[in-house]
């Protein structure tokens, strides 16, 4: 019998998001009736350009370095209450990230669990790197000349819902949209067709409330005076009801603070939209220039109308290169004319860097003075009128294919120690290597996206 309503909750909106968010959701979840979800979404570009990088350091590596934290204190209530979990923390390693869920599950003494990996995001299994270089960029990044690490595509929503009718109870993905991870279940659940846009552009909208968890709860709305919300310390992580009709209705996990509210609804409905009248997916092209939005009770809001267009010809991919050395270091002056301090500082580390030989960029911050809107590496103190008495934190950056320079121009932070200004304090510094991406739109006809139940690897 087909589902009326499916309720799906999210336990994570990015990589690094609260670790305990998912547990009151799953205990919303568990005392809702009929098909029950639990999407994590931790994979944004940045992300997964990190996970290559650690791939190709330890092959067994790869997928999210925080898949255990956040999926094992619920694995086990899941399991119990029948709730399904689809999540992309698979990364740039699905079939590690199945295994682990394997490994906790043995552990943990959770009979019978069955875990899909949905596979067909790596370009380089049917794309030479030629023509992966072939293909122009977009967004206005080019490729670079470095060694190509990975090329993934963004997939769709169809492999997911084939994973779960193999029967998964928590279906691993690598790249794909993240609208995907709830509109994969409810074409399983609802037996949409991909040809009826209107609800699939319903199911996509539906995802993508649910993706950022607490940003459609409250969290990155609020701002105390103009934008306040209760319990905020608590915010609730958001729990979607969605009809076969494709009514979908945002409510947030019991017990819980935070806020749903037609503003905070609206202001997830826009967040990373180019064109509200055609956001472009795998699955569709979705339009809500004529969506309401309906307060229906205290933190229930109803969003209806979204409409669908044909998909696009093309699927994103984003390919990612090895970027060099990022070498960094911080250290504050504080007190009595530690303004001037700090720019003595920068006059010192501009020194020692060119000393060192090389022409390698370099940025100063003066944090929290000037380094969101200022600060490109040029005269930071040209017609600023900062107070001299203060607290002053600089920081120097720079990056480079070398890695001894890059250690070298880092350090130099720290022999401000003793050899800087008077009153240096509280130093960091650190080198770590870069991945640099690109995207590229590739014909979807080159995708063969599937699905496969993964064993445990015992060895």
């Amino acid at each position: 019998m087909t589902a009326t309503t499916v309720h799906i909750g999210c336990g994570a909106g990015f990589a690094g998001d609260r670790w305990d968010a998912a547990v009151p959701v799953v205990a919303t979840l568990a005392r809702r009736s009929g098909p029950r979800y639990l999407m994590y979404e931790t994979l944004a570009e940045r992300t997964l350009a990190l996970a290559q990088q650690a791939r190709i350091e330890n092959p067994a590596a790869g997928y999210s370095p925080y898949l255990e934290r956040i999926l094992r204190p619920v694995l086990k209530t899941v399991k119990a209450a029948g709730i399904r979990v689809v999540s992309n923390f698979g990364a740039a390693n699905p079939i590690g990230g199945a295994r682990k869920i394997l490994e906790m599950a043995r552990e943990d003494g959770i009979a019978g669990l069955k875990v899909a990996v949905v596979e067909g995001d790596d370009l380089t299994a049917v794309m030479t790197e030629g023509d992966i270089r072939g293909h122009a960029p977009v967004e206005g990044i080019a490729m670079p000349d470095g060694r190509m690490v990975a090329a993934n595509v963004y997939l769709g929503a169809k492999p997911i819902a084939d994973a779960l009718a193999l029967g998964a109870d928590v279906v691993v993905v690598g790249r794909c949209a993240d609208p995907a991870l709830a509109l994969g279940p409810l074409l399983h659940e609802f037996g949409w067709s991909l040809d009826d846009l209107d609800r699939v552009a319903a199911g996509t909208m539906a995802g993508h409330l649910l993706e950022c968890g607490a940003q459609v709860t409250g969290g990155y709305f609020a701002d105390p005076g103009y934008k306040d919300v209760p319990d905020f310390g608590h915010v609730g992580f958001p729990v979607a009801e969605i009809s076969a009709d494709g009514t979908v209705v945002i409510g947030k996990a019991d017990g819980t603070g935070g806020l749903v509210s037609h503003r905070t609804v609206k202001e997830q409905l826009l967040y990373e939209m180019h064109d509200p009248s055609a956001y472009l997916t795998p699955d569709v092209t979705l339009d809500i220039s004529g969506v309401k939005v309906e307060e229906i009770g205290p933190d229930r809001v109803r969003i209806t109308g979204a409409r669908g267009k044909p998909r696009p010809p093309t699927l994103k991919a984003t390919v990612s290169f090895e970027g060099g050395w990022l070498g960094e270091g911080e250290i504050t002056y504080a007190g009595p004319n530690a303004r001037r301090r700090a720019e003595l500082a920068i006059e010192v580390l501009r020194t020692r860097v060119r000393d060192l030989g090389t022409n390698w960029p370099l940025r100063f911050d003066l944090i929290g003075t000037v380094a969101t809107f200022d600060g490109d590496g040029g005269d930071l103190r040209a017609g600023r009128d900062w107070p001299d008495d203060g607290e002053y934190r600089v920081r120097m950056a720079t990056q480079g294919g070398d890695k001894q320079m890059a250690q070298w121009i880092a350090d130099e932070v720290l022999s401000l120690y003793c050899s800087g200004p008077a009153g240096g304090a509280g130093v960091r510094h650190r080198i770590a290597p870069q991945v640099t991406t690109a995207s590229i739109l590739v014909n979807r006809g080159r995708v063969s996206a599937g699905a496969r139940l993964v064993e445990e690897d015992r060895a």
